[in-house]
């Protein structure tokens, strides 16, 4: 996969979207809503299409179960892959069993929350009726 690619991709639907909402335009705070909407959507069909790119369908489709679960870690997930793919660390496709492996990575390296509970004496605990026996 290169940049050059992603560029054309872009680029192409950028003019595509460009075409769609050229006839209509909208006063002042609506447009600027819409721009922001659209670069979203632009953004996310982008990292779709890179994901596309470097996962067999296998992998693609447990990433996809896991973002039901938790999307928090498959955007990390998501996040790793297209990193490894844009520095030119991945020379395949990532299959099944090396995106189980990366989850383990990603989910050794996530600390679960502690919750830790400091309970105070009450003032009539028991340890105070021993200073009355002297």
């Amino acid at each position: 996969m290169a940049d050059a690619e992603l560029e054309q991709i872009r680029k192409a639907r950028l003019e595509q979207l460009k075409a769609q909402g050229g006839g209509a335009s909208k006063p002042g705070a609506g447009q600027g809503a819409n721009q922001a909407e659209q670069q979203k959507q632009q953004e996310a069909e982008a990292r779709q299409s890179i994901l596309n790119q470097i996962l067999h369908p296998e992998a693609a489709d447990r990433l996809g179960r896991i973002r039901l679960v938790k999307e928090e870690r498959a955007n990390d997930v998501e996040n790793r892959l297209i990193m490894l793919a844009r520095t030119g660390q991945l020379r395949q496709k990532v299959t099944e069993a090396q995106l189980k492996e990366l989850l383990n990575a990603v989910a050794d390296t996530k600390e679960e929350e502690k919750i830790v509970v400091a309970r105070r004496k009450a003032w009539d605990d028991e340890d105070d009726d021993d200073l009355l026996d002297l």
